[in-house]
């Protein structure tokens, strides 16, 4: 018929997600977005509501009265946090070493905050010290955010001593645990966290389109306690929690199959444990690592704090970056990520998450850069990245 198109059925290539995300899925999340849809408010769904509020208190290890996912990937949960704890004028310090800490920075300052940023280079953490020397210089602070696993820069954040640094100056802590979650230990009634969000496709290996959150009773009392109105309807958690607790008041209609994927998704990280799904983590991270160094590669991310779950590794002299990138995936199937902002051309990431974290893709990955990188005439001893990673996986 004269104008008409013809699209072919959909069909993507089953790639080995090893960036810095999305993750690959397994297939029980897959079935489980294939379950019949129904209504946002019938029974059924409701009780799967309330089976994924409970999986997300105890993935994120909080007693928490708030916690669920919002409908929207993790930058909808960065901006459901400044949106609904910052007002106008509020004092704001945020550590931004990256760039998600610069993105908390400009949404908090679309958000009226006077926003106090402590910076560091791309790869290096926020130090505690120059936290406590900007929360002595401030003032009355109202908030002290964090990145706890950058993604940029692979650099892992330690978060204890500055979360109870800033509980002593009486400032709300929020953390974003995009790519933490379900990978490495977010303890947030431990540590004292008051707004933590995430996203489902890194450790959770869901794929991207919620974004779990949890708030404290304090961060919740700073939310009744506004002057004005969350600027944003959608974002607005009064209105939203009311969906999501037992009244069901409604708000709007949840991306259900998604909800279906994250129930499960959750329900497979308990079921493999915590403990042992974060020392998959680090075992593989680890091992990694060593392989990338043993070929004569240097790894980006500050030594002693650098993600088990996301590598980030120095492109050598004379190496292009996209033609790598492009010849793993064209020829091994296998995505890698590149560098961004300031660090784009310069280093590579590569995500061992939840469902992509094993083993087989540690060594998968050091064979085929180890090929490829040889063919732009990068030397390292044959073998050398997969013999180290081995040593670590044999306890070495």
């Amino acid at each position: 018929m004269a104008g008409s198109s013809f699209y072919a059925t959909l069909n993507p290539p089953a790639r080995i997600l090893l960036g810095p995300g999305p993750s690959n899925v397994p297939p029980r999340v897959y079935q489980a977005m294939t379950a019949p849809v129904v209504g946002h408010l019938d029974p059924e769904f409701t009780s799967i509501m309330d089976d994924t509020v409970e999986l997300l208190r105890s993935v994120f290890g909080t007693k928490n009265r708030l916690a669920l996912p919002v409908s929207g990937t993790g930058s909808a949960g960065m901006e459901a946090a400044f949106c609904n704890l910052v007002e106008p004028g509020d004092k704001v310090i945020v550590g931004a070493a990256g760039l998600f800490g610069d993105r908390m920075v400009e949404v908090a300052g679309r958000c009226g905050a006077e926003v106090i940023p402590v910076r560091s280079e791309w790869g290096r953490i926020i130090e505690l010290s120059a936290i406590e020397a900007a929360l002595k210089q401030a003032g009355k602070v109202k908030l002290v955010a964090l990145v706890h696993a950058e993604t940029s820069t692979g650099a892992l954040q330690p978060l204890g001593e500055i979360a109870l640094l800033a509980k002593q100056y009486d400032a709300l802590v929020l953390v974003d645990a995009v790519t933490s979650l379900g990978g490495i230990d977010v303890p947030v009634d431990r540590l004292g966290i008051d707004f933590c969000y995430s996203g489902t496709q890194k450790c959770l290996s869901c794929p991207p389109g919620l974004a779990p959150i949890t708030v404290s009773e304090r961060g919740m009392e700073a939310i009744r306690n506004r002057q004005r109105k969350v600027q944003t309807w959608y974002l607005d958690l009064s209105l939203i929690e009311n969906y999501w607790s037992e009244g069901r008041a409604y708000h709007h209609t949840a991306p259900i199959s998604m909800v279906y994927a994250l129930r499960e998704a959750l329900a497979l990280v308990l079921e493999e444990g915590l403990e042992a799904r974060y020392a998959r983590h680090w075992q593989n991270g680890r091992a990694l690592q060593a392989g990338l160094q043993a070929m004569g590669l240097a790894l980006h991310a500050q030594d002693g704090h650098q993600l088990p779950m996301l590598t980030t590794v120095r492109i050598p002299e004379g190496v292009d970056d996209a033609p790598t990138r492009r010849t793993l995936l064209n020829e091994y199937n296998i995505e890698i990520g590149g560098g961004l902002g300031p660090l784009r051309g310069m280093i590579w990431r590569i995500g061992l998450m939840g469902y992509s974290s094993t083993r087989d893709n540690v060594l998968l990955v050091l064979t085929a850069l180890e090929t490829v990188l040889a063919e732009q005439g990068f030397r390292c001893p044959q073998g050398a990245g997969v013999s180290a990673a081995n040593k670590v996986f044999k306890g070495g």
